[in-house]
């Protein structure tokens, strides 16, 4: 390869060879002799050189200059040190500056989904009126609110506001959302108490919550609560944020906003309560469940004589101007009716405005799919398995849900006590269903091919870095995948995963559980096919319902028709919805229905058998017993249950198998009295294996036979205990009948 020079020769040779041809061409005859290499090579060096030196002067010049500067800056600076204590006082205050941007940062960034709410319509929830009706017709209780009905603030009787401003915020008119005297002076209270006995939120705080967030307990909630009532305050007025707040506030008995809790407890119009009855209201705010005057009249008496301390504490009133309402306290009208299903309610006006959000009418009426039997029924159960057990076990809270096989949603309890939290731990908790979780891997493998019967191996397996454990560190060796099932062996679904699903094998386990009704976003992880992903309760007794259902979907749906007032009918769920879509094939669900019926009689569930009833589904623990459940089914109906607690502490080693268990017994023995059964798909015999003791073993190595019939209790059918019962109302309603009275002889008349 030539070298440089040798290049530049070349180069010069055919520029001269070049002006040679042109000068024998004619073509010019004044072309300039190129140059000769060497004194262009100098010319290129000179102008590298000035160009070298330009950048060097350039940069020395600007250096210099910044030298300078940062000289005159520190000299000007020098003035404003300070020594000794002001030092460290300045100190001090520059890391506190520095912490509080990085933690206004912070905070800003966890309230940021808070405002997403705020562009949405937030509004549009009071735009509607909803009576609610329950599967018989009967009416159940009212959602929404028509601003254009409500009372405005200023035609409010002064002792409401003023008795409302001393017990929930007396500063009100003087904060901007966040009152850190009241905070101050609430932490010294209850620092005072040794408890909480005065809560630091302004009105501003607890009208946020209520239009934007939920009861949940936790420090996001609490971020969001802040930045939301900051919010308000900047976008509304005070007489404007007073006004939604009382006609937002849930006040007991299934009641929301002031005006609607005179009607209901007072019977009268909130313009026109007395003193005495708006302290009565104002004490309701704190716990309406607790101090509801229809449920307990003398707590809600002794909390509206706090209510008129607060009142003459504050300095609104008089101790003379309020002494007679402390001696002629409010009474209540008499109220026979039975408490509202405010759980289901407020899931079913969220789905009323779902489906009505594009038709004209908002005043609607909704017959819901509800059963009260069996809503109290639910209730009952959870209240007593709490009673029962939640302290032993340190579970404070519980949810269910009850769905017939087809869908509706038959009942369905949200916590403990609907006043102390309107939070639906049904609906919207998400919680790892543990082991519960794992019916969807077992689906997919009877899908694949595997039956009940395929042997697996129950040992240790590592998936990448984590390796799951059996409860105890127990392996089994070689079983069969119903025992698996069964005994709910967490090494086994990861194998069928791993070894048995093929590649993907995660995203099919989250595609069946979405196919089967989970509609609550699946985190992707190796971990899933134990129960890792959190889910809803509503979710897994969706899912739970494709196996009493053959495999189809359970479509489940809590509005059967909405109305408007001259009785059209505006949406059907028969008519509008499609048809149920099979997610399961026939084989398969056979499969899991003989695997999953085997549970509640041999396996890990055996305190959910229903009595009489062949009964199937599966428990599920989580890790640090924080979470308990039972999913399970009989051919009638579908339930999951769930018990634990809200701030994720752990209970005193509660199972599935428990409580949880026990509480989807108590329901079940309820809902199956009076009832034609129905069969479980593609199971043929009445009950499992070992449900009865002495049993011969069937001649093919399956499920044993000659097993002795179900002996149902005698029992009248729901259609004529529903008929006993309104007769048996009609009678009690009917006015007396008046007795005839005796008439005297009249005497004979003289012939003549």
């Amino acid at each position: 390869m030539p070298t440089a020079p040798c290049l530049d020769a070349l180069l010069w040779r055919a520029a001269a060879a070049s002006s040679s041809f042109q000068r024998a061409n004619g073509e010019s005859s004044k072309v300039q002799e190129p140059e000769p290499p060497k004194r262009r090579s100098r010319r290129k060096s000179h102008i590298l050189l000035r160009i070298d030196s330009w950048i060097d002067s350039t940069v020395w010049n600007a250096g210099f200059a910044a030298g300078e500067a940062w000289e005159e800056i520190t000299i000007f600076f020098r003035r404003f040190r300070v020594h000794g204590w002001k030092r460290a006082v300045f100190e001090v205050l520059g890391e506190a500056m520095t912490l509080g941007v990085a933690g206004s940062v912070l905070l800003l960034a966890l309230a940021m989904p808070a405002f997403e709410e705020t562009k949405k319509d937030w509004r549009n929830r009071g735009n509607f009126a909803v009576t609610f009706l329950d599967r018989y017709g009967n009416q159940i209780g009212h959602r929404g609110i028509i601003h254009e009905n409500s009372v405005p603030i200023d035609a409010l009787p002064d002792h409401l506001i003023k008795a409302v401003l001393a017990t929930e915020d007396r500063r009100f008119f003087d904060h901007f959302g966040i009152d850190f005297l009241g905070l101050i002076r609430a932490m010294n209270e209850n620092a005072r108490a040794g408890s909480v006995v005065q809560g630091g939120s302004t009105l501003t705080q607890q009208l946020a919550k209520n239009l934007f967030l939920t009861n949940e307990r936790s420090l996001e909630r609490k971020i969001k609560e802040a930045f939301l009532a900051l919010w308000l305050e900047a976008n509304l007025t005070k007489k404007e944020i007073l006004s939604l707040y009382l006609d937002r506030a849930y006040m007991g008995g299934g009641t929301f906003g002031a005006a609607a809790a005179a009607q209901f407890y007072f019977g009268k119009n909130i313009t026109e309560v007395s003193l005495a009855e708006s302290a009565m209201l104002a004490g309701l705010f704190k716990a309406p469940a607790k101090y509801a005057p229809h449920v307990n009249l003398p707590a809600a008496r002794a909390r509206a004589n706090e209510v008129l301390s607060n009142m003459v504490q504050s300095g609104i009133m008089t101790e003379g101007q309020v002494i007679g309402a402390r001696r002629n306290p409010a009474t209540v009208v008499d109220r026979d009716d039975a408490e509202a299903p405010d759980y289901f309610l407020d899931w079913a006006f969220d789905e009323v405005q779902r489906l009505a959000a594009r038709l004209p009418q908002h005043s609607l009426v909704v017959r819901t799919t509800i059963d009260m039997g069996l809503q109290k029924a639910a209730e009952a159960a959870v209240a007593s398995s709490l009673r029962e057990y939640g302290e032993s076990y340190n579970a404070k809270q519980a949810a269910l849900a009850l769905v017939e096989n087809g869908g509706a949603v038959r009942a369905m309890v949200g916590g403990r006590d609907y006043g102390e939290s309107q939070f639906n731990r049904a609906t919207k908790a998400l919680r790892q269903p543990g082991s519960s979780f794992k019916v969807y891997t077992y689906s997919l493998a009877m899908e694949s091919g595997l039956t009940p019967d395929s042997p697996i191996v129950d040992a240790p397996i590592s998936w990448g870095n984590w390796s799951p454990h059996n409860y105890g560190n127990s392996y089994a060796g070689r079983i069969d995948i119903k025992t698996a099932l069964a005994k709910s062996i967490n090494t086994i679904p990861v194998r069928l995963a791993k070894e048995k699903l093929g590649p993907n094998a995660i995203d099919k386990i989250m595609a069946e559980a979405k196919k089967f009704g989970i509609e609550t976003p699946i985190r992707k992880d190796v971990t899933i096919p134990i129960g890792t992903s959190e889910v809803t309760v509503l979710d897994q007794a969706t899912a739970y319902a494709v196996f009493p259902a053959g495999g189809y979907q359970s479509r489940r749906h809590g509005i059967a028709q909405i109305m408007n007032y001259d009785g059209d009918v505006l949406y059907d769920f028969s008519r509008d919805e499609p048809p149920p879509q099979r997610v399961l094939s026939e084989t398969a669900a056979a499969y899991m229905n003989q695997m999953l019926t085997r549970v509640p009689y041999v396996g890990t569930g055996r305190r959910a058998a229903v009595d009489g009833v062949l009964t199937g589904g599966k428990t599920g623990t989580t890790q640090a017993y924080r979470d308990a459940w039972f999913c399970g089914f009989t051919g009638n109906y579908t339930a999951a249950v769930w018990f634990g607690n809200d701030d994720y502490t752990s209970t005193n080693n509660m199972t599935g198998g428990s409580v949880p268990a026990m509480t989807f017994k108590k329901l079940m023995d309820y809902a199956h009295q009076g009832i034609e059964l129905r069969a479980i798909p593609g199971v043929e015999n009445p009950v499992p294996e070992a449900a009865t003791p002495k049993v011969a073993a069937a001649p093919t190595g399956g499920e044993p036979s000659g097993l002795p019939p179900l002996m149902r209790p005698r029992s009248l059918s729901a259609d004529s205990t529903r008929l006993i019962h309104e007769i048996g109302r009609m009678l009690k309603e009917a006015k007396p009948v008046a007795t005839p009275r005796k008439v005297a002889s009249a005497p004979a008349r003289d012939p003549g």
